[in-house]
């Protein structure tokens, strides 16, 4: 996945990069995945082996000097070269002007926002990082390469600042937990964020399963500061994005034909409905949301004691639409996408939810949704937030397949045909039950 897509950014946005481990690469790598002009600048030292990666060189020790320029391509905006072979970072005023061309002209402006020496992992000056008010993502990345060396300032630009923020001794072992401790500082890896920012860490440099897993692990406490987790290489490019992957459990109807609730059926003793939130918490869906309508109040009992959010869905009699726009209504702004599970099928097993997630997260498939036997599409289902506009549109009793046909569909074959199994008819329920294999 490139990384232009894995960050989620406009076509002409403004971002600022900070940390160690891979920033000139990140920086330059999606500038040239976009299909325009791009502009790239430095509010702190550049190094001059920088400068031949963009297109064209511009030195400005002043606004004016951007008078008549052209930017083609990827166009590198620095102050006037040094004796030492580095810059200084651009002024503020040529800084804004930078600002206001890009907006003029649509343009993406990348901020490189402190240095690290090549170090796989820093920690900040005092004036350090240099992040104007206007950017609106900074990603903050931290190279896994240093995990597991000691905290010297062969790994680590500033050590002793580090050690400071995340609590090791200089010469210990950097661990994942220190590292963790460090970027989730305010005066370390959240230091002058701009409060209306989207905050991205990128986990560069884990090129074997280890640093893979570990990374994944990191994500997850992560993201309780961040609204995304990037892991993975940028060389070779091998990226995944991790978000909140929330769990929508749609379970308001009145089990007419059925002639009793199916959320409150038992399945090995258990209602239906606990059952299903309990598999979406054992995965780490986050939130777990609960859409309820008929039998309201007995459905929320049966939740009793789980950390999930119940809804209610006034409109529950017009179908599983508005159960599905009330759900998506429900979650928090920062959801990367959402996997929804039936109440009436408590056969759904962890492993399947685990990996519907984890394919999403290699490409940020818009829909990825299980084919069983027969090629035959089956639940639970994942949305990706760029399909949730689409999601609340839906009206009457009709699912998510409605918009199958507006976004791409990644289906993951799946060899379990028990997924197709929903509880309509009492014979359903004793197959269910009598089913050993479930």
């Amino acid at each position: 996945m490139q990384l232009l897509r894995a960050l989620r950014v406009s076509q002409a946005p403004c971002i600022a990069f900070a940390g160690a481990g891979g920033k000139t690469t990140a920086l330059f790598q999606i500038a040239r995945q976009f299909k325009q002009p791009v502009i790239v600048t430095a509010t702190t030292h550049l190094g001059t082996w920088q400068i031949p990666l963009a297109d064209q060189h511009i030195t400005a020790s002043s606004p004016d000097n951007l008078a008549g320029v052209r930017f083609d391509g990827v166009t590198l905006v620095t102050s006037p070269l040094r004796q030492d072979n580095r810059t200084d970072g651009v002024s503020q005023d040529t800084l804004f002007r930078l600002r206001a061309e890009a907006k003029e002209h649509n343009i993406p402006l990348l901020i490189e926002a402190d240095g690290a020496r090549q170090k796989p992992l820093k920690a900040p000056a005092a004036h350090e990082p240099v992040i104007p008010d206007f950017v609106d993502t900074v990603v903050v990345i931290a190279g896994l390469s240093g995990l597991g060396k000691p905290l010297t300032d062969e790994t680590v630009h500033r050590p002793e600042t580090f050690a400071k923020l995340s609590g090791l001794k200089i010469g210990e072992a950097i661990t994942s937990d220190a590292l963790m401790r460090l970027l989730t500082h305010p005066d370390g890896g959240l230091k002058n964020i701009p409060p209306q920012a989207r905050q991205i860490v990128l986990l560069n440099q884990a090129d074997t399963p280890e640093l893979q897993s570990i990374g994944g692990k990191m994500a997850n406490a992560l993201l309780g500061k961040f609204n995304s987790v990037i892991c993975g290489t940028l060389e070779p490019l091998n990226l995944q994005t991790l978000e909140h992957t929330a769990g929508i459990i749609l379970a308001a109807g009145e089990s007419k034909r059925f002639g009793r609730p199916k959320q409150l059926l038992d399945w090995r003793g258990q209602p239906f409905v606990r059952v299903a939130a309990q598999a979406a918490l054992d995965v780490g869906l986050f939130p777990v949301i609960v859409v309820t309508g008929s039998h309201a109040d007995e459905v929320e009992a049966a939740l009793r004691g789980l950390p999930v959010k119940a809804v209610m869905n006034e409109d529950w009699q017009n179908g599983q639409g508005s159960s599905i726009r009330k759900g998506v209504q429900s979650l928090p702004p920062e959801t990367g996408s959402a996997i929804f599970l039936l109440a009436d099928q408590p056969q759904i097993r962890a492993d399947v939810i685990r990996a519907l997630a984890a394919h999403h997260a290699t490409e940020l498939y818009p829909i990825v949704a299980p084919l069983v036997l027969n090629e035959r599409r089956a639940n639970p289902v994942l949305f990706d937030r760029v399909t949730f506009p689409d999601l609340l549109t839906l009206s009457g009793d009709v699912g998510g397949r409605a918009i199958f046909d507006k976004h791409r569909v990644e289906y993951l074959p799946w060899h379990d045909d028990r997924l197709l199994l929903d509880v309509d008819k009492p014979e359903d329920y004793r197959r269910l039950v009598e089913d050993d294999t479930l």
